[in-house]
């Protein structure tokens, strides 16, 4: 059941799209104070498990902490942060009371998780204007299903998508990018993509192609496809402010872009310098926006990635006075040691400052919108230009489309990446983690920076990483600049890397049929243990196994030189251990704990009862994979049903019955709905 609370006058979001009848008064399980702000408290007890937030730090049960949802450009994902790039205001509580809670509001919004007081849940908001929608069912899965159902369908990539991608910002060329495809290539390791960070860009400037390094893009994409690799480039928020330049021309003859109080346009530093944010709340430049990313789509590009849309600023005209001002009033002969630390604070707070998203509006169908109060939809809304432009470019084919920064709705629209984090072992765990409190809030395409952006990765790391990356929709290994380069081909023995990479592709069908399924009936491709155990205390309380899709549980090694891990089987399990991407172990195990041995270049799986798995051939890319030739893995005392999804990868049209093969295994029989599929069954 769903009940929705209306507060005030909410700001219209677009994030929920089923029509929900106003409850009046207030949740009777909750405390509503309204003086200053509006606060929500809920008494937890003190065995309850609070789930959600999506892209947010720290642990998969989000006790014992202060999240603040606000969009952030956040370098430096440590412990303590309480803002990262994503805004996704549900929380799911299992205990004497299990209910789920939207808060759907687009500005800042704490979340006191028994921080201030251990048993206290209490949610913070600015102001009184608010929807906030309860969920209650009989189950967790069936909560998070009503709330998936509410806010709509995710988003489903092409079929290339699932690939493996390389990414680097760094690729200065076509040279370089050669350079990459050669690598992967010649080293018989698969790949489907290689991203374009800002280097492609004329001077970082949005839809442009320098051609100096790329001198004939469009042959240029034409020649890497017929390799099998398609090329994503990058796409920033900042409109660079430039005479001449036909974006920033049209955007400011127009009035796309945001503008302050006095009707100028806002001015803040990013990549290409001084630029402009386009209005991507207005409809009319949310069109606009959206019908420019033509200009890289009529070269051969068929996804793309949108960054920096938070949105992240260096610095603000303001910013640079207010510093200026503070340097000129420095009394040299009577400094102190304050005085230089404040200065040095001032520096650097230059990035993203509150004040300056308090500088500029929106203009909202006629009506301007201070920014800050409803910062958290931009990003959100970059995106959806984006999709809604494809929707009159190319109306029947699915593009690639993932943000940095987003708001529950832009699932919808595009997956997400979930920014820069490091080559830290600790980061392999928080990619564990966040997956599930991803898909619960819509976000099925998503996946982190295999091996690490920021920092110098290490062998080990980056095999581990992409371990559990070949789960993750989105799979790509991405690093900055300056750091140590992580393609495979660049550490020693590189054919280390071969097995894991090409078992993705051999899981390929089997992971796109288990996306477009969870994605139509509102499911979760990552799930905590506690989900499906909701009675067993132990599993619903281990935050580093999840299970995957209907059949798979994942227990990744995510420690350094760790031979193995512990495991624990809530029920009996076959355990596979995969040693190549065509060599396993198959070994059937009890219900209980285990320890498994686990080297470097071994990737576990564990099947469960009555569920089976399917793998492709290995292939080079996507456009090379077998989906006709099958090897099933199981029980034989199993019984159950497969449902293989398979399209031409580009259209939308999910309901043709042609797309999906039925796979009926009883007792070691098997049958199917296509007498032309090859099935060799492995059963144990």
């Amino acid at each position: 059941m769903i009940q929705k609370y209306r507060y005030g006058h909410p700001f219209e979001t677009e994030a929920v799209i089923m029509p929900v009848k106003d409850t009046l008064g207030t949740p009777d399980f909750l405390t509503v104070s309204n003086k200053d702000t509006l606060i929500f408290s809920y008494e937890m007890d003190k065995a309850d498990i609070v789930y959600g937030l999506g892209e947010a730090n720290r642990g998969i049960n989000k006790r014992g902490f202060c999240y603040k949802s606000f969009c952030t450009d956040q370098t430096t994902h440590s412990e303590e942060k309480q803002s990262l790039y994503g805004a996704h205001n549900f929380l799911l509580i299992k205990g004497k009371r299990s209910f789920g809670l939207f808060v759907d509001y687009p500005g800042l919004v704490t979340f006191d998780i028994g921080y201030t007081r251990l048993n206290l849940l209490t949610i913070e908001v600015p102001d009184a204007n608010l929807n906030l929608y309860i969920i209650t069912g009989p189950s967790l899965l069936s909560i998070t299903e009503q709330f998936r159902t509410l806010i709509g369908r995710s988003y489903i990539p092409p079929y290339f998508a699932f690939g493996f991608g390389q990414s680097r910002w760094g690729y200065q060329n076509a040279t370089d990018v050669t350079a990459v495809a050669n690598g992967y290539q010649s080293h018989d390791l698969p790949l489907d993509m290689i991203y374009l960070d800002i280097d492609y860009m004329d001077h970082y400037k949005d839809f442009t192609v320098n051609t100096e390094r790329f001198p004939d893009f469009p042959h240029f994409t034409k020649t890497m496809k017929e390799r099998g690799i398609r090329l994503i480039p990058i796409i920033d928020a900042g409109v660079k402010i430039e005479d001449g330049y036909s974006i920033y021309e049209e955007g400011k003859e127009h009035g796309y872009f945001c503008k302050k109080e006095d009707g100028d346009f806002f001015t803040a530093g990013v990549w290409p310098g001084r630029t402009h944010f386009p209005d991507v709340l207005n409809k009319e430049a949310r069109e606009w926006f959206g019908s420019k990313y033509e200009f890289l789509i009529s070269q051969g590009i068929d996804g793309f990635w949108n960054d920096m849309n938070e949105p992240a600023m260096f610095y603000s005209d303001e910013g640079i006075a207010d510093l200026l001002q503070s340097v000129f009033s420095i009394d040299l002969a009577s400094c102190h040691a304050d005085d230089m630390l404040a200065l040095r604070d001032k520096i650097n707070s230059l990035s993203n400052r509150l004040n300056d998203y308090k500088l500029f509006y929106h203009n909202v169908n006629g009506t301007p919108v201070r920014h800050d109060t409803v910062h958290n939809l931009y990003g959100y809304n970059m995106t959806r230009a984006a999709s809604e432009g494809f929707e009159k470019i190319a109306p029947n084919k699915r593009f690639l489309l993932f943000s940095r920064s987003s708001y529950i709705g832009m699932h919808r629209y595009g997956g997400i990446w979930t920014g820069d984090n490091s080559s830290w072992w600790s980061h392999l765990l928080l990619n564990i983690k966040m997956m599930p409190s991803l898909n619960m809030c819509g976000f099925l395409y998503s996946g982190a920076d295999l091996g690490g952006f920021a920092c110098d990765t290490t062998k080990d790391l980056l095999l581990r990483f992409l371990a559990f990356g070949i789960f993750t929709p989105l799979m790509r290994n991405h690093s900055a600049i300056g750091t140590r380069n992580q393609e495979c081909y660049q550490f020693e023995n590189c054919e280390d890397f071969k097995g894991i990479l090409r078992l993705r592709y051999r899981l390929i069908p089997y992971l796109y049929s288990e996306f477009v399924k969870a994605a139509l009936h509102n499911r979760m491709l990552f799930m905590p243990l506690g989900f499906l155990y909701e009675d067993d205390t132990t599993a619903s309380h281990i935050e580093d196994q999840l299970l995957f899709a209907d059949g798979l549980m994942l227990a990744p090694v995510y420690e350094p030189n760790a031979i193995g891990r512990h495991v624990y089987l809530p029920e009996d399990m076959l355990y596979l251990k995969f040693t190549s991407e065509d060599t396993y172990e198959a070994v059937p195990l009890k219900k209980g704990h285990h320890y498994i041995e686990v080297s470097l270049t071994e990737v576990p799986i564990f099947l469960r009862k009555n569920h089976f798995l399917l793998l492709a051939n290995a292939a080079d890319c996507t456009a090379n994979l077998d989906n006709t030739t099958f090897t099933l893995i199981g029980e034989k005392a199993s019984s159950g049903t497969l449902t293989l999804y398979r399209d031409n990868g580009f259209e939308k049209d999910y309901d043709n019955p042609s797309h999906y093969t039925t796979i009926q295994i009883t007792n070691g029989v098997i049958t199917t709905s296509d007498p032309s599929l090859h099935l060799t069954a492995e059963l144990y």
